[in-house]
């Protein structure tokens, strides 16, 4: 039997005309959206993975960082690492902020990256503490789970915990495109979105977590346990005199202490889920919820 033949792929001709055409979109969309033409100018999303990583082993260097470790050498890794980590941000910061100074038409402020980054590795031990109760919420939360280290090593919540406890910190420090590539960085990994702007108390608990979705605005209180499928989104955005919507307006849910949100409710507009109160599961709810209360598909279709 004779193999057919493969198809040419000499396109050698038409090369200079696609390259041409292609230099004229990027010209025009620069020209449009202010870009400069003095190189790379925006984050790497190549550099915040591998920083996010070290970080990561940073805040836990004998489960997430190198295998050959040895726990005399944690405290010279974890500086080193740290180093490393802080150089990366230093230099993607100094990139943000002179693009957000361009998208307004201002000039190129002061280079504050160093003294962001160095404001930033001082929340790190409060970060591991925060993710040690993740952790620990985890491993009390899901009968499965044989030890904190399987939570640690396997679990998709922590993971994407992990990034958004850090993302967050970067947003609050005013780097919030950063934060947000480190989002989806773990959004893509993870299935679970979180946007770094998400306020998230201790002992959070994402069990299986493949399409959460938690917006900006959320509030989540102490030890709130959130299942597959879960949206805390918005119901409606308020627009401006274009038509277009209004950045930063709170819009998403506050979720008191110790509520439960059960695999595939959604939770839609600025309200509240009352402390200890359990939210089953297909519910769609878009009315607060009085702490201790149970709200079923019944209940919700009731008040639709």
């Amino acid at each position: 039997m004779t193999q057919a033949p493969i198809p040419s792929t000499d396109v050698g001709d038409e090369l200079p005309a696609v390259v041409a055409a292609l230099r004229g979109k990027r010209q025009r969309w620069r020209e449009a959206h202010r870009r400069g033409g003095d190189g790379r100018e925006l984050p790497s999303r190549e550099l915040l993975a591998a920083m996010v990583q070290g970080l990561s082993g940073a805040l836990f260097p004998m489960r997430l960082g190198p295998p050959t470790l040895l726990p005399e050498n944690e405290d010279f890794y974890v500086g080193h690492t740290l180093g490393t980590a802080l150089a990366t941000l230093r230099q993607q910061a100094a990139l943000e902020l002179r693009h957000d100074a361009r998208q307004r038409g201002e000039a190129v402020p002061a280079d504050d990256s160093a003294e962001l980054a160095s404001r930033f590795v001082r929340t790190l031990p409060a970060v591991r503490e925060l993710l040690d109760s993740d952790v620990l919420a985890a491993y009390h939360g899901d009968p499965a789970a044989r030890s904190v280290d399987e939570v640690l090593l396997c679990y998709p919540g922590v993971r994407a915990l992990i990034s958004h406890r850090l993302a967050h910190e970067l947003y609050r420090l005013g780097l919030p495109l950063i934060a947000r590539v480190i989002a989806e960085l773990a959004h893509a990994e993870t299935g679970i979105d979180i946007h770094p702007g998400a306020t998230i108390g201790p002992g959070c608990f994402i069990d299986h977590g493949t399409g959460v979705v938690i917006g900006e605005t959320a509030v989540l209180g102490c030890g709130v346990r959130i299942y597959q499928n879960v949206t805390l989104g918005a119901k409606s955005f308020p627009t401006d005199g274009d038509g277009h919507p209004v950045k930063g307006q709170p819009r998403h849910p506050i979720v008191e202490d110790d509520a439960v949100i059960y695999a595939g409710a959604t939770v839609l507009g600025r309200v509240t889920i009352g402390r200890g109160a359990v939210i089953g599961g297909n519910v769609w709810v878009t009315r607060s919820v009085a702490p201790g209360s149970l709200v079923t598909q019944a209940d919700s279709k009731s008040e639709a």
